[in-house]
């Protein structure tokens, strides 16, 4: 429905605006022809002998003339400005009275709009009514259906949970079990590798002790050897020396055979400082080595003559005698004292090297 446009304020006063404007042009129009018409009086001629009495007069009578024609202007201004007040009435209620006509076309226009508005408000309403009852219950089905969802997940989270909670305390009681078998057995573990490492170090310490008290003895031997063979070897020098040619040559020779076994002990008893223990020597083993020396002590060549039938202990046999690298004791030997101890062959046991 097309609706005509209601015409605004400016518009509603603009022609009785010009009619009023007019009708003001037309008043001073007319006042101004009044006093064009109005009929010239003649100019008074003065009397140069009249008396202040008629001058008086004709003073009184001007100034009533100019009353007159005074009043008559303002009876004629007055009924022109009643005139135009009454013409600015009119103007004015007739606009007034348009103005009145065109709000109530304006407000019954208004009005038809409201109705159409109303009832197009109406009609939307109603179908959002429709609408939001639809919706309504579409979300009272979905809570329905979102309420019978929610219960039967709780019921299965509550199983779900009561499953869990039964498999947690059976792992938990299956820890715990564990926890204390594996409690006891480290500490039974434990226990064994204390007890074990307290043999351990009990056999460490004893093998020590029996170590130092064999080296001890060991070097006690040894010293006692080198001191009686050096105590034999002095005396034999001295008792050649202070003896006859005929007595030195036949003690030289007995002293030689005494010198050359002090030598055997002397060699057996250097080897056994070097010497280090095969764990498979065992008492009774008996190797024979080829020992080769030169003229001032130093060992050549030691070699195997006749095994023992343990390789380990006649390797150990012969390192301990190459270990001995030079007998100072044999230096200043007599050639014919020194040839046996070229090439010769010793005797060697595990007794021999623990001395």
């Amino acid at each position: 429905m097309h609706q005509q446009r209601e015409p605004s304020a400016s518009e509603s006063y603009f022609w009785p605006s010009v009619w009023a404007i007019g009708l003001h042009i037309l008043i001073f129009g007319m006042l101004f022809v009044s006093f064009a018409m109005t009929p010239d009086l003649p100019e008074a001629k003065p009397i140069v002998q009249a008396t202040l009495y008629q001058l008086k007069s004709k003073s009184q009578a001007t100034t009533q003339t100019n009353q007159k024609i005074a009043g008559e202007a303002k009876k004629s201004a007055a009924r022109q400005t009643e005139v135009e007040q009454m013409e600015q009435k009119k103007v004015e209620q007739e606009a007034i009275k348009a103005a009145e006509q065109k709000k109530e076309e304006a407000a019954q226009k208004a009005d038809d709009a409201k109705k159409s508005d109303e009832a197009k408000k109406a009609a939307d309403e109603a179908k959002k009514a429709d609408e939001a009852k639809k919706a309504d219950d579409a979300k009272k089905a979905a809570e329905a259906k979102k309420e019978l969802a929610d219960i039967a997940k709780k019921k299965a989270d509550d199983e779900a949970k009561k499953a869990a909670e039964e498999e947690a305390k059976q792992a938990a009681e299956d820890a715990k079990k564990k926890i204390v078998e594996d409690a006891k057995k480290k500490a039974a573990e434990d226990a064994k590798k204390k007890s074990e490492a307290d043999e351990a170090k009990k056999k460490v310490a004893e093998d020590a002790k029996k170590k130092a008290a064999a080296d001890a003895a060991k070097k006690k031997s040894q010293d006692a050897a080198r001191k009686s063979a050096e105590d034999k070897k002095a005396q034999a020098l001295a008792d050649l020396l202070s003896d006859t040619p005929q007595r030195q040559q036949a003690l030289a020779d007995e002293q030689g055979d005494e010198t050359a076994g002090s030598f055997d002990d002397l060699i057996r008893s250097r080897a056994a400082e070097g010497w280090a223990r095969p764990p498979s020597a065992r008492k009774g083993m008996t190797v024979v080595l080829q020992i080769g020396m030169l003229p001032d002590g130093t060992v050549t060549t030691v070699t195997v003559a006749k095994t023992s039938g343990d390789g380990p202990f006649d390797a150990s046999a012969v390192a301990a005698v190459k270990n001995i690298g030079r007998l100072t004791e044999m230096q200043g030997m007599k050639p014919s004292d020194f040839a046996p101890y070229r090439s010769f062959k010793m005797t060697f046991t595990p007794e021999d090297l623990a001395l």
